[in-house]
């Protein structure tokens, strides 16, 4: 007998006998608990990944494996699955990401940060919503994905880090503080991203965006992945680019950076002619689902544009340019009073 040689054949009887004892039942019969890792996937229906990995082992190697002859997670009857071409899911939802602690905090601050039922008809509202944001793959979502007992669940989380509560805190984490604090320390601005994700939500601009970069992992906005996608979108349009480089030219201006002065043609020559990076400077909680002017872009340099993106709140071109001028300023005193 060798563990883990199971095939798709063997896995299908064991699917075939769970289905004809029901879960439970097929559970208790062969000494499993239920799943708390991952699930299979088969014809629209979930099923316990380890005891049917166990029970294949039955069908091919002649003896059903045991619950402790299984690791838990990937290692072992999630990935033999999965080699086999199942299609496997976590059972357990992710974790909640800045962008829908925005709309759950809105919510509470509307409701006098006081906690929601799930049967309030804005938390069912709520969970509709974040059921379409473009964040969370189809595969790591369960079926009680970010339903109205969850939402509920997280407004209780947020309402009772609040100043004013007076109970027991529940075991919520820190994003949930960080963001009550934005909103605590700024309101008006923090109510307004949400403004801007929900309506971005409802109107489908914010699904229909080109998937999240890698690069962005490094982009520190207090206003969510989602208004930073859509402002690297508009960044990125290479079309209105153009225009705002043409305008600029059209002026005698040169093309170098608003914030260093960097020039890529006079460093690089031909190979620099005509390029440069565009930064849109309207703030994310302000920038809305209008079309982006040229006076909202500044050209600038990656450098600098990454500087500016690396740490919220992101300066201007303009005061990321005093930054250098005092840094520069600074270096030359230090060096005048070493010599």
């Amino acid at each position: 007998m060798r563990k883990g040689a199971i095939s798709r054949d063997g896995v299908l009887k064991a699917i075939a006998e769970y289905d004809e004892l029901g879960r439970d039942r097929f559970l208790s019969e062969y000494g499993y608990k239920p799943a708390t890792g991952y699930l299979l996937v088969h014809e629209d229906r979930t099923y316990d990944s380890k005891a049917i990995a166990g029970v294949a082992h039955m069908f091919d190697q002649g003896r059903a494996l045991r619950s402790d002859e299984l690791s838990r997670g990937r290692s072992h009857a999630a990935r033999w699955l999965a080699r086999l071409g199942f299609v496997i899911r976590s059972s357990r939802d992710p974790d909640w990401t800045r962008d829908e602690i925005i709309l759950a905090c809105e919510l509470a601050m509307a409701n006098g940060w006081k906690r929601l039922e799930y049967n309030d008809p804005r938390v069912i509202e709520l969970s509709a919503l974040l059921q379409t944001m473009p964040i969370h793959s189809e595969e790591v979502r369960t079926e009680l994905f970010r339903n109205p007992n969850s939402v509920a669940r997280k407004t209780v989380d947020i309402t009772c880090r609040h100043p004013d509560y007076r109970g027991k805190p529940t075991n919520g984490n820190a994003l949930d503080v960080e963001v009550l604090n934005d909103f605590l320390a700024r309101p008006a601005e923090m109510a307004e991203v949400a403004r801007h994700i929900r309506n971005g939500l409802t109107t489908g601009e914010l699904q229909a965006l080109p998937p999240e970069a890698e690069e962005e992992d490094d982009y520190s906005a207090p206003e969510g992945r989602l208004l930073i996608r859509r402002h690297k979108s508009r960044e990125r349009d290479n079309a209105l680019r153009k225009r705002k480089i043409d305008a600029v030219l059209r002026q005698g201006r040169r093309l170098s950076c608003e914030a260093c002065g960097f020039d890529f043609e006079a460093t690089y020559g031909s190979r620099g002619a005509g390029y440069i990076e565009c930064h849109h400077v309207v703030p994310l909680h302000e920038a809305g689902e209008g079309r982006t002017r040229l006076r909202d872009l500044a050209l600038i340099c990656a450098n600098c544009h990454r500087m500016i993106h690396r740490r919220a709140p992101w300066p201007t071109p303009g005061e990321l340019r005093n930054l250098i001028q005092e840094t520069t300023n600074q270096g030359g005193t230090r060096l005048r009073s070493h010599s």
